[in-house]
């Protein structure tokens, strides 16, 4: 029974090797590699969306993750090699987009839009309140309209 288990758990160790990123896209420095995957979490895939350029197996990633290790090899900061993403496909290529104000206003307007929505709501509730009590009569136009609704029943 153990050697089925042992025969299994080599057979995954096998299948993720061959998983493994292609050994002639690797960069030879091991530091460069190291930092080069350290930046491809933070790239997202533009065909799923969703998935880092580390967890897609799309063609696209494949380049992006081809484009970080040149930018990489050459010199370049993470934050250089960032910012030349960010400005070669848009903001939308990192997985978590720096704080801006158009960031900020993406978030904040749905939040605005019901705020106002609400004071709208209660404004118009205070309003409608308002004019209840204005059209309420006072007791001497009472006595007077049920002293006309007396003479007319006569």
């Amino acid at each position: 029974m153990k050697r089925l288990g042992l025969l299994g758990w080599l057979l995954v160790a096998v299948l993720s090797m061959g998983a493994a990123a292609d050994p002639s896209e690797r960069l030879a420095d091991p530091v460069l590699e190291a930092r080069a995957k350290a930046l491809f979490p933070q790239i997202r895939c533009m065909v799923c969306q969703n998935e880092s350029i580390d967890d897609s197996q799309a063609d696209l990633a494949a380049d992006l993750r081809k484009i970080v290790r040149e930018e990489v090899a050459a010199g370049r900061s993470d934050t250089e090699v960032r910012t030349y993403l960010v400005q070669r496909y848009g903001e939308y290529v990192m997985l978590k987009p720096a704080f801006s104000l158009t960031n900020a206003a993406l978030w904040v307007t749905p939040f605005a839009i019901v705020f106002l929505g609400l004071f709208a709501f209660f404004g118009l509730k205070r309003s409608s309140l308002a004019q209840d009590q204005e059209t309420a009569l006072t007791p001497a136009e009472q006595a007077l309209l049920t002293k006309l609704q007396a003479s007319e029943a006569e």
